[in-house]
């Protein structure tokens, strides 16, 4: 499988464990420590899904995905948001930023990774 991931969260086991867990599964991992590193991954490599939490250093996971959602090339890129941050509120801020699922931390990686797959084919796992 040659589909890239991007993860970006500024928490160094989080994205340890998630690089871990999507690279186990065969996909080809880009990680990012903030929100400025993931747009600079983002336009040289284009990945199919973005895992990204939304308290980040720069530019937060929000702008990054409101940026994916309104840059011709990225219509087909799966946003996913994993945060900590749990409130109706932040939910429809991710929703409305055009976030394709939003997870709060923490989370089953059995789903994450049901889920991912799932984007990827178009098909229920």
């Amino acid at each position: 499988m040659n589909t890239h991931i991007l993860i970006a969260d500024d928490e160094p086991s989080i994205l340890m464990s998630l690089e871990f867990l999507m690279k186990k599964q065969g996909y080809q991992v880009l990680i990012a420590r903030d929100g400025a590193e993931a747009y600079e991954l983002l336009q040289q490599h284009h990945p199919k899904v973005l895992l990204l939490d939304v308290m980040m250093p720069g530019m937060n996971g929000y702008e990054l995905c409101a940026y994916v959602r309104k840059t011709p090339g990225f219509e087909h890129t799966k946003v996913i948001f994993l945060s900590a941050k749990n409130k109706d509120i932040d939910f429809q801020r991710g929703y409305d930023a055009g976030a394709d699922l939003y997870l709060t931390k923490p989370f089953s990686t059995r789903e994450l990774v049901s889920k991912v797959r799932e984007m990827l084919t178009g098909r229920p796992t």
